[in-house]
């Protein structure tokens, strides 16, 4: 039985199909991996492109589109394997990117999930946005990575080919351990898309599991293959899962001063955009605050269910810092201008 299946999460991406499953089915180990395409009901023809050229492929059917977070909820729930690749449909991948990562994995149980150094397909010599080289976040909750703060991103020189500890591990190319998932509560449907892989890894770091960035591996993701990043409802997503990241995670001794200060920071950006003229990226703050504030109830439960977990110390990869203000006032632009 293979140990390791690459899943790829599709809704109509029959051409990132077309053009890059070729390379993930030949360069996944055949003893021991499998790929598996689980299909958001997709309209556009996907499934039948995958049952007509890659017999070999297994494909779970959804009756509707589910997002990314319950998508792959589902999807794995349906998978019994040792490792999950969760992959999205826009990535290439290269020659020997699975054994190496595996391989650190098996000989380090504790780590419960890892990604491989992600780099941008249309320029490759650059980190991409959704990873670059491992992820973190700000004591405030807004994510960076190693090779990316806001929106700027670095030229991959070789600058951060170590392996280390990161705080999260991109859902673009994420390695998991199954039994960790499970026992860490599997993805948060309730997320549809953005930032559930950053709240799978914060409760996989509360159960006492690492997350590790492995470079030695590569993959060149696209990026943006759904919303674009110039999108309101991307946008709306980003805030509002953001703040429900926050309500979840955060350890009970400081959680509120820093999700009221959070919320002030939204409110900032809101005017900001109105002033800019984007009433629609404005009006998507303001939906993310309703939506957070109606299902305050149902995130208290699940703040609840991890009250044992609410009052670990912060972990050493959230920056104690202000990544915005760092970058705004500071001028830092560079992962490794930061000081943790």
């Amino acid at each position: 039985m293979p140990r390791i299946a690459i899943v790829i999460l599709n809704w109509n991406g029959r051409h990132y199909l077309e053009k890059f499953l070729p390379g993930v089915v030949s360069h996944t180990p055949a003893k021991t991996g499998k790929v598996v395409v689980a299909d958001n009901a997709s309209t556009d023809g996907s499934t039948e492109f995958v049952k007509n050229n890659f017999p070999g492929v297994e494909i779970i059917e959804f009756d509707q589109n589910y997002g990314f977070a319950l998508g792959y909820k589902k999807a794995l729930r349906m998978i019994d394997t040792e490792y999950y690749v969760l992959l999205n449909s826009d990535v290439e991948v290269t020659k020997n990117w699975v054994e190496p990562v595996v391989e650190f994995m098996d000989k380090n149980p504790g780590v419960g999930a890892c990604m491989p150094k992600i780099k941008a397909f249309n320029n490759k010599e650059m980190f991409e946005y959704a990873g670059a080289s491992g992820g973190f976040i700000d004591k405030y909750g807004f994510p960076f990575c190693r090779g990316r703060i806001l929106n700027t991103i670095e030229n991959d020189n070789g600058q951060y080919n170590a392996c280390i500890k990161t705080f999260w591990a991109s859902g673009a190319c994420m390695f998991l351990r199954a039994k960790a998932y499970f026992q860490a509560g599997e993805l948060d449907g309730d997320f549809f898309a953005h930032m559930e892989e950053i709240d799978l890894c914060w409760r996989l770091k509360n159960y006492g599991f690492s997350i590790y960035s492995f470079p030695r591996s590569t993959v060149f993701h696209v990026g943006g293959g759904t919303l674009p990043n110039n999108n309101p409802r991307k946008l709306y997503l980003n805030y509002r899962n953001n703040l429900f990241l926050l309500y979840k995670n955060l350890p009970s001794r400081n959680m509120f001063p820093l999700l009221c200060t959070r919320l002030i920071m939204d409110w900032l950006s809101a005017l900001i955009y109105l002033l800019k003229f984007q009433p629609s990226f404005c009006w998507s703050v303001t939906r993310a605050h309703l939506s957070f504030f109606r299902q305050i109830r149902i995130l208290h439960r699940k703040r609840k269910s991890l009250r044992h977990m609410n009052n670990i110390e912060p972990v050493s990869e959230i920056y104690s810092g202000s990544i915005v203000f760092d970058y705004m006032i500071k001028r830092i632009r560079k992962f490794s201008e930061l000081k943790f």
